[in-house]
């Protein structure tokens, strides 16, 4: 089933305004009707947490309502609508796919909205390599943007990581690589990156959305991204940093979506030949190194609060 990836998220929010505000600092850019689009046409989208036309809630705190996947063609929302009828309820209206996996999360499917990009990435001056960068060409240009490209994967808390992923192989997701005792990095069929669902065991009480991010197009966009959110007030969770699993670079913060939110960067892509890795997790195994936003300073006087430079 070639299942691209995540098209949209939904959530149904308490403060309709403060996450407006929110996702439109995160770099979104509003599209109309609770809708924030990153560049490539993926999307957030907020509605009052009792608007009658989102799916039902999952009888925990979590504000996620719906997952959107976007697929390449009908022949694939075929082949979904018939595996998915074999034993629950399926609706298809509009071009959109729906119905429920086995945990309670709601689903949808439709022909991918996502429009096709041509930037530039990141470049790299490196001696010993080809230059990415001709001569006078400045790496950080004055004001230098750092916008979401696409929404990069979700990441569900679940009480049965192998109830759950046994339902997403029925979809064609494969396990890339796993966290013993914790739950599996899944791509569906239609993509290389490493992941678009990462699940995590956890009790009943807490499932959900544990959280969201978007690609940029690098670390240094990460880093800036991330910064200028600090500027505007909103907090730090984890980060800036790097993954061992999927090797992105990842900032995340606190959110009034009910999860954390993430900035990330430059994934790992696989393919069918690769063989998944399992490790336990530890702080080692998830992150390579990490770094801690703080106010700025220069040499030539001590960091901010008087403590001596070391």
């Amino acid at each position: 089933m070639n299942i691209i990836g995540l098209d949209a998220l939904v959530f149904g929010v308490d403060d309709l305004a403060g996450c407006r505000q929110y996702l439109i600092d995160y770099g979104l850019s509003d599209a109309g009707n609770g809708r924030f689009e990153a560049l490539d046409g993926t999307a957030v989208l907020i509605r009052a947490k009792d608007d009658p036309s989102l799916p039902a809630d999952l009888g925990t705190a979590s504000l996620l309502r719906e997952t959107v996947y976007g697929v390449a063609d009908l022949a694939t929302l075929d082949a979904i609508e018939a595996e998915l009828q074999r034993d629950r309820t399926v609706t298809r209206e509009g071009g959109v796919l729906r119905s429920v996996d086995d945990l309670g999360f709601a689903l949808a499917f439709q022909v991918t909205v996502r429009r096709p990009l041509s930037m530039p990435a990141e470049t790299v001056n490196a001696p010993g390599a080809v230059s990415q960068r001709g001569v006078n060409a400045l790496g950080l240009p004055p004001e230098m943007p750092a916008l979401p490209r696409s929404l990069s994967h979700v990441v569900y808390f679940v009480p049965d990581t192998a109830k759950a992923e046994a339902f997403y192989a029925r979809l064609g997701f494969v396990c890339t690589d796993r966290f013993t005792g914790v739950g599996p990095f899944l791509r569906p069929a239609g993509t290389t990156e490493h992941h678009s669902l990462f699940m995590i065991q956890t009790p009943p009480f807490m499932k959900g959305c544990e959280h969201f991010t978007f690609h940029m197009g690098g670390p240094t966009e990460v880093l800036l991204a991330g910064s200028r959110f600090v500027e505007k007030g909103y907090q730090s969770f984890w980060g800036p940093g790097r993954h061992r699993f999927g090797s992105n670079w990842f900032w995340y913060f606190n959110s009034p979506l009910g999860c954390h939110v993430e900035y990330d960067a430059d994934m790992d892509l696989h393919d069918d030949s690769w063989t998944a890795r399992e490790v336990p997790m530890s702080a080692d195994a998830s992150q390579l190194f990490l770094f801690q936003n703080r106010e700025k300073w220069a040499p030539s006087g001590p960091p901010p609060g008087g403590k001596p430079a070391h």
